[in-house]
């Protein structure tokens, strides 16, 4: 018998630790891996190298849709909802973007994003504004490589 209550106890914990690690991914925060150049040099600055950027992602910005030109977001993708994108807003609801084939208002509900690294993104240029819904959360920090440890954004 005291195998089995050993065992029930480890299930007990693990099984408690995983809902509240889901939880704290899900409502408040999460760490998310940059892959990719589209945010060179902000994020991957050398091309070369295997080793990724990790951020950190604040996801208290959702309660109220709370976000700012300059802000770096993760999102959905708009084509393929398993997708996910880490870009730069550089327009909000309302404003005027002037993109390489013409001048779009960005319609209420939605942002205009765009990777740091235009030659190598594919981004709002490619598939128009997003809507705010998709958002996932807003980039703060980078948390790896220690070397790059920083602050994003104001």
């Amino acid at each position: 018998m005291g195998i089995q209550t050993l065992i029930w106890q480890v299930t007990k914990k693990a099984f408690t630790g995983g809902v509240i690690g889901l939880t704290i991914s899900d409502r408040f925060c999460s760490i998310v891996p940059v892959r990719g150049d589209s945010m060179s040099p902000t994020f991957n600055p050398q091309r070369d190298s295997y080793l990724n950027d990790y951020v950190l992602v604040d996801k208290f910005c959702l309660k109220e849709y709370k976000f700012a030109r300059g802000d770096v977001v993760v999102f959905s993708s708009p084509t393929h909802y398993r997708e996910r994108y880490i870009k730069r807003i550089v327009g909000m609801p309302g404003e005027w973007i002037s993109s390489s084939e013409d001048v779009i208002r960005v319609p209420e509900g939605h942002c205009w994003v765009e990777g740091d690294n235009k030659a190598s993104s594919l981004d709002s240029r490619t598939f128009g504004p997003i809507p705010l819904g998709l958002i996932q959360g807003r980039v703060t920090r980078v948390v790896w490589p220690p070397q790059r440890l920083s602050k994003i954004g104001g």
